[in-house]
């Protein structure tokens, strides 16, 4: 069942251990692809040093993370490589959760055919925020896109599963002060497709 309105009411970092195990669905030219979430970041709104809306910082590119929870966040780093974002907590509270990693279960074929990697590693195509965005063809033309109402975006509940929850600092910060070393990285324990 996809996730209502209601699911992101909620701060980053509830949202990001919440979603862990959740599916993301991503349909286009008559194809579907689903993967499960196993690897988040949470961004905790204009307090948090680094979040792209530190100080309430409301630019182009961030506008998305100031819609109501339930919306995509999707900005390009290093020039190349496109970051999904899930926008939570009320509007004009600038809360995201950065997906970081994923495990593909349907598709399998469609991912191999967007990431046209070297490696033999499965885990190899959707490890990493820049991959996975790769692997599902995510890019600008989702932003800001609505994931409770989209038909080709959008995130449905993942089951009863159950898994171990592990924190630790989050990845590339180190701007980020007093806010470098706090453990808002979430990941599903053991998983292969958690990002290195």
């Amino acid at each position: 069942m996809r996730l209502k309105q209601e699911f992101y009411h909620k701060d980053a970092v509830q949202a990001a251990k919440d979603l862990l195990g959740k599916i993301i669905v991503r349909k286009y030219d008559g194809k579907t692809i689903k993967v499960k979430i196993v690897d988040t970041e949470a961004y905790c709104g204009a307090e948090d040093k680094a979040s792209h809306a530190h100080n309430n910082k409301k630019t182009k590119r961030t506008a998305p993370m100031f819609k109501v929870g339930g919306h995509a966040y999707i900005y390009l780093i290093y020039g190349m490589y496109y970051c999904l974002n899930v926008v939570t907590a009320a509007e004009n509270n600038p809360h995201a959760v950065l997906i970081r990693g994923v495990e593909p279960l349907e598709g399998l074929n469609y991912i191999q055919e967007n990431r046209q990697i070297k490696s033999s590693k499965i885990e190899d195509l959707t490890n990493g925020p820049g991959k996975l965005s790769q692997a599902l063809k995510i890019d600008k033309s989702l932003d800001g896109c609505n994931l409770v109402e989209n038909s080709s975006l959008y995130i449905i509940d993942g089951g009863t599963e159950e898994f171990e929850i592990e924190s630790s600092p989050r990845i590339n910060i180190d701007y980020a002060e007093d806010y470098k070393d706090k453990k808002w990285r979430f990941f599903i324990k053991n998983n292969k497709y958690v990002s290195k």
